[in-house]
């Protein structure tokens, strides 16, 4: 289950970062209706506009949530892990194999330390998650490591999809990647095949790795198709259902209404029926006193 603090409070109307950072601290499974919800609150307070921006809001992938709940249940993970792909992106630039060996080992140590932290997490929350997911959070760490955009964008906890660091960067950033020594000199030829061959499975990964993704857009796009008309199915059935409410309710009224016409009808066919029966016997008497008066 998740935690009283992660839970959304009553509604009420506030702004859109507010309400961004209550939906993405909520699991998958809870997204949907909770955003849908918010914006139909927001779009009956007369705010269309925040309305849309909140029906806009993309649901997390279960391994985009766990990422987010690492960030959320332990910041002071954030800072170190930034620290470490700062540090390697300039050893990077700087050609320093020593620093990229130290700061390799330290990167594959934490990066495993805090995808593990992740799933645990998650475990915790009430959704256990697979080894697909959690190599997804691997994935997304490394891309912190590589990419300061990425850092940015997974410290601020509201990821929707898990990221993907550039074609080559894990391993260019693992222990081994930078040798101490060549063992042994290499041929002008054999440096030139095996850069070429370096280059052409560089080539492959690149490819596979744009058809992965637009494999995945087109899945995601389908996705969010599918919410997007779930929610305008849910809210032309919650204006129906306040259309039969209000109807029900109309129509409740004038049976009252006709109830108590048809009383008022009744009461005065009687009063008439009473008036009618008083009025002849008035005038049988009057008739009666005349023909009394023409005798004498």
């Amino acid at each position: 289950m998740m935690e009283a603090a992660e839970k959304l409070p009553d509604w009420r109307v506030v702004d859109l970062e507010s309400i961004t950072d209550e939906l993405y601290g909520l699991a998958p499974a809870d997204f949907t209706a909770a955003r849908n919800e918010r914006a139909a609150a927001a779009r009956t307070a007369g705010d269309r506009e925040l309305a849309g921006r909140i029906q806009a809001l993309r649901r997390p992938t279960l391994s985009a949530w766990a990422s987010n709940l690492l960030v959320r249940r332990q910041p002071g993970q954030v800072q170190p892990l930034i620290s470490l792909g700062e540090g390697m992106r300039r050893a990077h630039r700087d050609l320093d194999g020593e620093q990229l060996r130290e700061l390799g080992r330290r990167q594959h140590d934490l990066v495993g330390a805090l995808a593990r932290q992740a799933k645990q997490l998650a475990a915790d929350a009430g959704h256990p998650v697979s080894e697909d997911v959690q190599h997804e959070v691997e994935s997304t760490l490394h891309a912190v490591l590589a990419d300061p955009d990425a850092a940015r964008e997974w410290a601020a906890g509201r990821l929707t999809k898990p990221l993907s660091p550039p074609v080559g960067f894990t391993a260019a950033t693992t222990p081994t990647a930078v040798p101490h020594k060549a063992s042994r000199p290499a041929t002008s030829a054999a440096v030139a095949k095996e850069e070429e061959e370096e280059r052409a499975r560089k080539e492959q990964c690149a490819a596979r790795l744009a058809r992965a993704e637009h494999d995945a857009a087109a899945a995601e796009q389908q996705a969010r198709d599918s919410e997007e008309e779930l929610a305008r199915a849910e809210t032309r059935l919650r204006e129906a259902e306040n259309e039969v409410t209000a109807l029900a309710e109309q129509l409740k009224e004038a049976k009252e209404r006709r109830k108590a016409a048809r009383g008022a009808v009744a009461t005065a066919r009687d009063r008439a029926r009473e008036a009618g029966a008083a009025a002849r016997k008035a005038r049988r008497r009057a008739e009666d006193a005349a023909a009394n008066a023409d005798g004498r």
